[in-house]
C-alpha cells in the first residue's frame, strides 16, 4: 500500500523472519559466531536464548541458508510441543529416513536414526538438528534429546544439536533432573535487544534493503522508536510499519517523533511507559527526591531519637506558654525502611540514565544524560557493555559493579547499581544514593538480569574462537601463560587460535567455573583481566580471584 509512495520495493518492516534483512549488531554477530562454531564442530549442544522478538529465528535462518557446511544435513523441529515418539518421527521425516514398520516404537525409530547417522558419517557428512522454541519441550522429550547425543563413534558424536528458545529455556535446563543434559551443552549465548544507536542503524538497514534512497524516518523519530521498543527488533518493526502507514495516510514523506508516538499508541497503549510525573516536574524535583531518598529515613530516625531531657524541656515550656504556642509534636520512632520502600521513595531516580550515571561514577567517568546511550559513551573511554542473565556467584566471578534490573513487589521495574559485595551484604546505589541490604533481600526482587562495564584488550570487545587471528589472540596466549604456566602455549607469540589454544581455554574455563566451550568470549576475557591484576577497573570485592 505505502511502498510505492515512499519509493520502496517491498515492506521493510515485515515481522516475517527474512535473512536478507538480518542486521548484524555486535550481539547478533557474537550469537552467529557461536552457532557457526557449533555446526563446524562435532557433537554436543549449542544453546541460543533471547527474549521474544530479539531476532533468534532470523539468525537461525541466516545460518541455515548461508553458513552451513556443504557436507551438512539439517533437521529442523519448529513445533516442539510433541511427545518423545513424535519428536523422533519428525527428525526421521526431516532427514528423509525410511520409517520402520514399527513406527510406533521409539527403539525402532532410534535404531533407524542411528543407522542413518553412521552411514552419513561414513560418507563424510555431518548431521545437525535445530530445535526452535525449545523452552516448550517436555521433560520426557528433553531426556530423549539427551539420549540422542549417545549416538556416537569411538571418536566423536554423530549428531550436533542446536536448541533455540526464550529465557525460560535456561531456567528449564537449570532443573536438577535435567543436569545431565545441561552438562552436555558446549556453547551458550543469550541474545539481548539492540542499543539506541544500533536501533537507529537497524531501521536504516531495513529501509535500504527495501530500496529506500533517502531518509524517511528522522533522528528524533528513531530515538523515540528505541524508547518505546527498548531495542526489541520485533517491536521496532511493528511501530515503524504502522508509522509508515500513518505517514502515507497523511501524505507525509517524512516520519517524525510525533508520528512514531501515534503509531505506537495505535499498536498498543502499553508500549508507552507509564510516567508518574511530567518530565519537567521530574527535572525540578530531582534534587528534592535525591535528598529524600538519601536522608529521609536517617532524618526520621534522628528526630525520633530526641532524648527525654529535650522532650521534658519542651513540655515545661508548653505549660507556661499561651494556648496558641502550646503545640508540641512528638515524632514516633521509625523503623529502618525496606528495600521496597526505598525504591518507592526514589522511583523517579531508578531509570537507566541514573543507573548509568552511578556506574560511570564508580569508573571515575562523567555520564552525559540525554546524549548518546550509555554503552556508546562507555566505548568512547575504551569500555564495553556486557549484558547477561546470571547469579550472585557469576557476579562475584566477574567482579565488576553492575546495573541490576529488579522488579519490586508492585511489579515496577527499577535500574539500580550493585557497587560492592561485603560478605552476605550488597552495597547498592539507588538513584545515586548508597544503601546496603542483605543479598537475600535483593534476591527477592532480582531475577538475574544485569549489565556491567569492562575494559577489553584493544578497547573493542571481540569474542575469540577457533580460526581467529591477530594481536588479540597473542594477548590471549600471553595472558593465560602469565596467569599460570599450566595455561602456557608452546608458542605464546602464535597469532592463530588453534586447537591447542582452544584446549587451554577449556581447561581455564573449567578451573574458574565458566561455561566450558573453548571460546574466549567476554566473560572469559573479564576473568582473565581480573587475574592479571589491577587495571584501573572498579571491583565488587577483592581484586584477586580464587578458583575455589
Amino acid at each position: 500500500m505505502y511502498t510505492s509512495f515512499f519509493g520502496l520495493n517491498e515492506k521493510p518492516f515485515s515481522i516475517t523472519p527474512d535473512p536478507r534483512y538480518l542486521f548484524m549488531s555486535e550481539r547478533h554477530g557474537e550469537a552467529l559466531a557461536h552457532l557457526v562454531y557449533g555446526v563446524t564442530e562435532s557433537g554436543g549442544f549449542v544453546q541460543l536464548t533471547g527474549e521474544v522478538g530479539t531476532g533468534k529465528t532470523t539468525l537461525v535462518r541466516s545460518l541455515l541458508l548461508n553458513r552451513m557446511p556443504d557436507n551438512a544435513d539439517v533437521a529442523v523441529v519448529l513445533n516442539p510441543q510433541i511427545t518423545a515418539h513424535e519428536f523422533l518421527l519428525t527428525i526421521c521425516e526431516e532427514l528423509s529416513i525410511p520409517v520402520p514398520e514399527r513406527r510406533d516404537s521409539i527403539k525402532a525409530l532410534t535404531d533407524a536414526l542411528n543407522q542413518h547417522l553412521l552411514n552419513a558419517h561414513a560418507e563424510g557428512r555431518r548431521t545437525i538438528l535445530v530445535v526452535d522454541e525449545a523452552q516448550n519441550l517436555a521433560p520426557a522429550v528433553l531426556e530423549q534429546v539427551r539420549l540422542l547425543t549417545n549416538l556416537e563413534t569411538s571418536k566423536q558424536k554423530l549428531l550436533q544439536i542446536i536448541l533455540i528458545g526464550q529465557p525460560e529455556l535456561r531456567e528449564l535446563l537449570g532443573r536438577n533432573d535435567l543436569r545431565q543434559l545441561a552438562q552436555r551443552i558446549t556453547g551458550r549465548y543469550h541474545l539481548e535487544p539492540l542499543s539506541r544507536e544500533e536501533t537507529a542503524q537497524y531501521i536504516e538497514h531495513r529501509l535500504r534493503v527495501a530500496g529506500a534512497l533517502g531518509e524517511i524516518i528522522d533522528a528524533s523519530a528513531k530515538k523515540e522508536v528505541f524508547r518505546l521498543s527498548q531495542g526489541v527488533p520485533r517491536l521496532v518493526n511493528v511501530i515503524c510499519d504502522r508509522a509508515l502507514l500513518g505517514a502515507y495516510s497523511q501524505e507525509s514523506r517524512a516520519i517524525n517523533k510525533r508520528l512514531i508516538k501515534r503509531a505506537a499508541a495505535e499498536v498498543s497503549g502499553e508500549l508507552e511507559p507509564q510516567r508518574t510525573a511530567k518530565r519537567a516536574a521530574i527535572a525540578v524535583a530531582v534534587i528534592g527526591l535525591a535528598f529524600v531518598a538519601a536522608g529521609s529515613w536517617s532524618v526520621l530516625r534522628n528526630t525520633a531519637a530526641t532524648d527525654a531531657t529535650d522532650v521534658a524541656v519542651a513540655e515545661q515550656a508548653a505549660e507556661v506558654a499561651s494556648p496558641a504556642e502550646t503545640v508540641v509534636e512528638i515524632v514516633p520512632v521509625v523503623a529502618e525502611p525496606t528495600l521496597d520502600e526505598q525504591l518507592a521513595l526514589a522511583s523517579e531516580l531508578t531509570t537507566n540514565d541514573f543507573a548509568f550515571a552511578a556506574l560511570f561514577d564508580l569508573w571515575n567517568l562523567e555520564y552525559l544524560a540525554g546524549a548518546r546511550d550509555g554503552c556508546s559513551q562507555a566505548a568512547d573511554h575504551g569500555l564495553a557493555c556486557l549484558r547477561l542473565r546470571g547469579s550472585w556467584n557469576g557476579l562475584r566471578r566477574l567482579d565488576r559493579p553492575a546495573i541490576l534490573s529488579i522488579i519490586d513487589t508492585n511489579g515496577t521495574t527499577h535500574e539500580i547499581v550493585l557497587a560492592k559485595i561485603h560478605g552476605d551484604t550488597a552495597e547498592l546505589s539507588i538513584g545515586g544514593v548508597t544503601v546496603s541490604h542483605p543479598i537475600a533481600t535483593v534476591s527477592d526482587v532480582w531475577f538475574g538480569e544485569f549489565m556491567l562495564l569492562w575494559r577489553p584488550p584493544g578497547g573493542t570487545a571481540v569474542s575469540l574462537l577457533p580460526g581467529s587471528r591477530g594481536a588479540a589472540v597473542v594477548w590471549l596466549r600471553q595472558s593465560l601463560a602469565n596467569i599460570d604456566e599450566r595455561y602456557a602455549s608452546e608458542n605464546i607469540e602464535r597469532d592463530n587460535y588453534d586447537n591447542e589454544l582452544a584446549d587451554i581455554v577449556r581447561r581455564f574455563q573449567k578451573d574458574y567455573r565458566l561455561d566450558v566451550d573453548g571460546l574466549a568470549g567476554q566473560q572469559t576475557q573479564i576473568i582473565i583481566n581480573s587475574l592479571l591484576g589491577p587495571d584501573g577497573s572498579p571491583r565488587l570485592s577483592i581484586p584477586r580471584l580464587a578458583r575455589d
